[in-house]
Order: C-alpha cells, then structure tokens, then sequence
C-alpha cells in the first residue's frame, strides 16, 4: 500500500510539473485595447499610412530623377511609354511625360524609401506610430512575413522588394491619371504638365493603396485595419500634393506650381 501511495503521489507531481511548462499563446496586437491601435485613431492613422506607403508616395519624385533631371545631366536618351503614338482623338496615348526612364527610376526610388522606412522603424513596437515597420504584422495578420512571396530574408532586400511594388503601383496610377487626361483632351505644353488637380494626385495614391493591399500580404502594409486611414488621407492627398508643389515651385525644382 505504501508504494502504490508513493507511486501515486509521485505520478500526481510529475503531472504538475508537466503542466507547468506549457507556455501560454503569444496574442497578437489586436488584443489590446482600441485605445492603443494607431489605426483606429483618425488623427494617427492617416499618418500611419502615409508613413507605410511613403514608398510609393513619393515614387514620382523619384521619377522626375529618373526621367528628366538625369537625362538633362548626362544626355542618356528618354524613351517614352507610348512610343509616340496617338489614339482616334487625335491625343497622345500617355504623352512625352510618361516614359520608360521615369518607370525604372520611380520604381527603383521606392525600392530605395523602402528600405529606408524599414532601416528607421525596424523593431518599433506598436506604440511608436506612426513609424511602425512595414516588414512587421502587429497583429494584423495571423501568418508571417517569411511566408511572403516577396520575402527575401529579414532585411533590406525584402523592404527594397516592398518599396518597389508600392513605387510601381504608383507609377501605374499616374500613368492611368495621364491616359484619363489625354482622353479629356488635356495636353502637356513642352516640359510643362497640364493642370488637373485631381487626376494629378489621385490615382497614383489609390493605385499604390491598391498594389499594397492585394500584394504585401502578410505585412502591416496590407492591412484592412488601414482603410480609414486610406479614405483620410486620400481627401488629404490634393492639399498635400498642391504644397507641396508649391514649395518645389518656390524652391526652383518645378517650373510651375502644380
């Protein structure tokens, strides 16, 4: 009786001491309160989507790099996207300011502001919005980066890979922005762009929202918890654009201000 007690008591601790290291699930962001989510914060969170989709934001300063500063500095010839060709209305397809240099440079200068976001926000927790990490999740998705098709190790090259899709995505958006002027017989005057406003601004922002919501999966980028911080800033996006216009203009690094 007395080993068959020992024997119990003994097989009755083992199972505690079992038990005891099982180690409880990591909970992801989400489950914190909505107080803490940058997302649902309408003032934070149209600055946590410019912050992410910086990349693609600013892809068209990258193109004018691309597509005119640098051929103007060294003479390379510029090909343009359409080749030339006008369409039954009489208007060019896309025009003398859409060309092949402009894609790979604002391609590229999105790879380029893609690792840099990712360089200054690696490892900022979530507090730190609006500069979170565009390679983190925070939650926001149930698999990981790794499994991405973009991935390409924790680093600079998955955010460089990152940032070319968002700076892809814009120039896609622009380029439709172009197609829809043509069309509404709006025409560029030399190196100067025509003016409107809307299509100016526009379409480059939803195109890229769009590159990153349906191909940056698993990253924050991709995120639906984003979409008001989307719709925010997109009514921003005109005034932004015209400012920034403005001061290029003021500054001497556009001929005019829009």
């Amino acid at each position: 009786m007395n080993i068959t007690l020992r024997g119990s008591i003994s097989l009755t601790f083992t199972s505690h001491r079992n038990r005891a290291k099982v180690h409880p699930p990591n909970f992801p962001a989400k489950a914190m309160s909505s107080d803490a989510l940058p997302w649902d914060d309408p003032l934070i969170a149209p600055l946590l989507v410019l912050w992410l989709y910086l990349p693609g934001y600013l892809s068209n300063t990258a193109a004018m790099l691309g597509g005119k500063w640098i051929p103007d500095l060294t003479g390379i010839p510029v090909f343009t996207i359409d080749g030339g060709k006008v369409m039954s209305d009489g208007n060019r397809v896309l025009g003398d300011g859409k060309t092949w240099n402009g894609l790979i440079g604002g391609t590229v200068g999105g790879g380029i502001l893609g690792m840099l976001t990712h360089a200054i926000a690696k490892g900022n927790p979530i507090d730190s919005a609006p500069f979170l990490d565009p390679l983190s999740s925070y939650g926001t998705h149930s698999s990981e980066i790794s499994d991405a098709w973009f991935y390409f190790g924790e680093g600079p090259a998955t955010a460089f890979a990152m940032g070319c899709i968002l700076g892809f995505g814009c120039m896609v958006g622009d380029s439709m922005g172009s197609f829809v002027k043509r069309r509404l017989g709006h025409k560029r005057e030399g190196n100067t762009s025509s003016k409107a406003p809307l299509l100016d601004t526009l379409p480059f922002a939803a195109s890229a929202f769009v590159f990153g919501q349906l191909l940056l999966a698993p990253s924050i980028v991709s995120s639906s918890d984003l979409l008001m911080g989307m719709v925010i800033l997109l009514l921003a996006t005109p005034i932004l654009h015209r400012s920034f216009n403005i001061i290029g203009f003021r500054l001497g690094l556009k001929s005019v201000p829009y």
